[in-house]
């Protein structure tokens, strides 16, 4: 099925070009996604922190999974107040208040005197997690070229792992020299505030986003953001696009709460949603809190556990860097596919698995740690940056904070659900019971990306904006050979 061009499409900018620019958006990269390495660590560092934490405050179950979905519940309300928040004030501006969230959280950890200000710190820094899990992602796909936007906005799901393996690493180090420390686990908890001062420290030199900018009306500043990581030809061509679809665009998106009445608003963010969704009901974040407690369940015993938990972390960064490489190369509805199809593949294996081989067979704790290898390395291969990704390039301009603030709100509130009652799920029915659930719903999330998603990659944001209110994006349009697209730079 044709369909016409979009306006962006019909006038291709110049080329991208090598040069100093090109330094400088890297450099501004790399220190936002030094959120994405706090987002990891801080949801990581629980794995391992857990146990000691549970001797010394004499946790339960339950209050084991309160601690954990602490952070969750704040995650939620973080990612709707952020997004919305950075909408009116800035993403750069955002981010530097998430940074002061994050080093206020983990002191109120580290220094918790019981379990309820460990709970409290959890909120705080649930809120700098879910606010990052937001913001940064905007910030990026606003600021990189559409040649190299997934690679340029995944590189924020890449560094997420990289902070979760940092605090498997962290955990079994420290758990494994300092065992015989009292408070062994706010020694795990304070390792996050040094990242958390070079996020704030990094933050204050960063230039905003040209395209909230652009919103605001301040279209000199925007050229200038432009200017310092484009050259001069592009940074302009750049410019005249998306002030003509901002011009076009504002008599058809409210900003605010207010867009929700629109049909094709609407349809566009349940997608959203679906993707938020669906991405936390696979439940890799349940073994990324939780995988000490599942290896340890499996037959390994508590400090082989520890170690052996790093494998999962050190499969999640090699499947990211994969993964970020694939953006260039492959539609993200074929990734998502083929993202949901292996996860879910994987989910009926490891419950396959334990019912196959009791406890006590000395094979059982190697094949689930194996199949649970294999399970988050599909995840992070060919689905967590993907989603990232597209959530943070299908939304409209005026509403982009919000909408991506509201989807990822319900993603982080099945999380919190998950890492609420995951413990008592495993104690109740087993390994087996609560990977075939995972795997059922996986089944639904490989329907829901055939029938509901749209193809996002090669094209402008721009562009991706024009074509969601017209609703020609949920057009099938050919696959674009990959030769088509600049390489990564």
């Amino acid at each position: 099925m044709s369909r016409a061009l979009s306006t962006t499409e019909a006038h291709p900018l110049p080329p991208l070009t090598i040069g100093r620019h090109t330094h400088r958006l890297r450099t501004v990269a790399l220190i936002a996604t030094l959120g994405g390495l706090l987002f990891g660590y801080d949801t990581g560092v629980i794995n391992g922190a857990l146990a000691p934490m549970k001797a010394e405050l004499g946790l339960t179950a339950l209050t084991e999974g309160v601690v954990t979905s602490s952070l969750l519940v704040g995650a939620a309300f973080g990612a709707l107040a952020g997004g919305r928040l950075s909408d009116s004030i800035g993403r750069r501006k955002m981010i530097i208040l998430i940074a002061v969230f994050f080093i206020a959280g983990a002191l109120a950890c580290v220094f918790t005197p019981n379990l309820e200000f460990m709970v409290a710190g959890r909120i705080v820094l649930g809120l700098a997690v879910g606010g990052a899990s937001v913001v940064v992602p905007v910030f990026l796909s606003e600021l990189a070229p559409f040649e190299i936007r997934g690679a340029l906005a995944g590189r924020n799901e890449l560094m997420i792992v990289i902070g979760q393996l940092a605090a498997f690493v962290v955990n079994a180090v420290i758990g494994t020299v300092w065992s015989d420390h009292e408070g062994v686990w706010r020694y795990m908890l304070a390792v996050a505030a040094l990242p958390a001062v070079a996020l704030l420290i990094g933050m204050m030199r960063v230039p905003e986003s040209p395209r909230w900018l652009i919103s605001q009306g301040r279209v000199d500043d925007a050229l200038t953001v432009l200017e310092s990581v484009r050259s001069p030809e592009r940074a302009r061509a750049e410019l005249d696009e998306i002030v003509h679809l901002a011009n076009e665009q504002s008599t058809l998106v409210s900003p605010g709460w207010r867009a929700l009445k629109e049909k094709w608003v609407i349809r566009i963010l349940l997608v959203g949603i679906g993707l938020a969704v669906g991405q936390q009901l696979t439940g890799i974040n349940s073994i990324m809190y939780y995988g000490q407690s599942v290896l340890t369940e499996a037959g390994f015993n508590q400090d082989t556990a520890l170690i052996a938990n790093i494998a999962p972390g050190v499969i999640a960064v090699i499947g990211g860097i994969i993964g970020l490489s694939l953006m260039q190369r492959i539609n993200r509805r074929t990734t998502l596919l083929l993202g949901f199809i292996l996860t879910t593949t994987a989910h009926f294996l490891i419950g396959s698995a334990s019912l196959a081989l009791p406890v006590g067979n000395s094979a059982r704790p190697f094949v689930i740690l194996l199949l649970v290898v294999l399970f988050v390395g599909s995840m992070q291969t060919f689905l967590n940056i993907a989603i990232w990704v597209m959530l943070s390039e299908i939304f409209p301009l005026r509403i982009r904070g919000l909408a991506i603030g509201i989807s990822v709100f319900c993603g982080w509130t099945v999380n919190a659900l998950l890492g609420l009652f995951f413990p008592t799920a495993v104690e109740a029915i087993g390994i087996s019971g609560t990977f075939f659930i995972f795997g059922f719903v996986g089944l639904a999330a490989i329907l829901f990306v055939a029938t509901q998603v749209p193809e996002t990659r090669g094209r402008t944001l721009e562009a991706i904006e024009e074509d969601v209110s017209t609703g020609a994006i949920y057009v099938v349009r050919p696959r674009v050979p990959a030769a088509e697209y600049p390489p990564s730079r």
